[in-house]
């Protein structure tokens, strides 16, 4: 390693252990013999047991993977068609609304989740599944408008219109020729939509409703009560469900060479 590359080197392992340290502790721990002891007592694995046991936790699980998978292809359909039209056409107010996208961005998820809440009791809608499907398809669709125009912006526009020359329409245009050169940026797309609804609290707690528990919610009532390995051991699986989503995200959207 070069004299000059250390402190960058250094800087960065630092940062990465600052991030990393305290999940690794957290998996580490799931594995602990203790209930409420940080000190080492032996390894085990009856905190996974409890946890693949418990069934109201389970019933949380599965309502937040029906929740993510429904939000996240809709919220894919719909950006997809926007990045489209965003790209291709011209029309009075595209920059603004490619503007709006990084606005919903960025703005603080309390700040959506209160609007949010406001728009359902405007509609006399009940908090539940709907809502809470209407609002991850809401704040997950600018991510995935972002995702496919990083894509959309390396493509040869000469493309189309050597298409419209051999006698294409938009629709076979769309079909033949974008969706397949578009598809890694629309799986990662996919991918980081499905994550951001799985582990979503603060929104979720403005518009879910107590007949319609998720996992997030869950978790965040579990952990008001004090920290259990149970919970190390939950949050171990959904980190390593993480970790595979952003693994087959980052593998879709590596260009072949």
């Amino acid at each position: 390693m070069k004299l000059k590359s250390l402190p960058t080197f250094s800087y960065l392992t630092l940062v990465y252990l600052f991030f990393y340290i305290p999940i690794v502790t957290l998996i580490i721990y799931s594995f602990n013999n203790a209930q409420y002891s940080m000190v080492w007592h032996g390894f085990t694995l009856d905190w996974y047991r409890e946890l693949f046991s418990d069934s109201g936790l389970w019933i949380a699980t599965s309502r937040s993977l029906f929740l993510g998978l429904a939000a996240a292809t809709t919220a894919t359909a719909v950006g997809l068609l926007a990045s489209v039209a965003l790209y291709r056409y011209r029309f009075f107010g595209r920059n603004f609304l490619q503007g709006l996208v990084f606005v919903l961005i960025l703005s603080p998820e309390i700040v959506m989740g209160a609007s949010l809440l406001i728009l359902f009791a405007l509609l006399q809608m009940r908090p539940g599944l709907v809502s809470l499907l209407l609002s991850h398809i809401s704040f997950c669709i600018p991510f995935v408008i972002v995702t496919i125009m990083s894509r959309l912006s390396g493509l040869d526009k000469n493309i189309f219109e050597a298409a419209k020359d051999l006698g294409a329409d938009d629709w076979m245009i769309f079909w033949r020729i974008i969706l397949p050169l578009l598809w890694p940026a629309v799986f990662a797309g996919w991918l980081l939509s499905f994550t951001l609804s799985l582990d979503d609290v603060i929104i979720s707690y403005f518009v879910g409703g107590p007949e319609f528990e998720i996992l997030p919610l869950r978790i965040y009532s579990m952990v008001r009560s004090g920290i259990k390995p149970e919970i190390n051991a939950l949050c171990t699986v959904l980190f390593a469900l993480t970790f595979v989503l952003v693994l087959l995200s980052q593998l879709a959207l590596r260009k072949k060479t």
